[in-house]
């Protein structure tokens, strides 16, 4: 006796944005703006503040711009998302902790 069973897959071709692969990496530091995307753990705002001190000490020209996220959910379709964007548009490479 066989059994077969069919998987399906709920998402089907649904999913309306295209794949990209990741962007490519800085070849250079100078005067770039690093984002340092700040989750609602209790130790990421120190773990990044000292990211930022190391790098900033590394690399004076660096700028910093901070998006600290008030509720550890996904940013997506919240009231979040617009200061999300805005951030990211303003960023050249984004940092991030996760501070269990």
């Amino acid at each position: 006796m066989s059994i077969q069973y069919e998987v399906l897959n709920p998402w089907a071709e649904a999913d309306p944005v295209p794949l990209r692969g990741i962007s490519p990496r800085l070849t250079d530091l100078t005067n770039k703006t690093i984002g340092l995307f700040i989750n609602s753990k209790g130790v990421a705002p120190g773990m990044l503040a000292l990211v930022e001190e190391k790098l900033e000490a590394s690399f004076p020209t660096l700028g910093f711009r901070t998006f600290l996220l008030r509720f550890n959910r996904e940013v997506a379709g919240t009231e979040d998302q617009p200061r999300f964007e805005e951030w990211a548009r303003g960023i050249d490479a984004a940092i991030t902790a996760v501070g269990d």
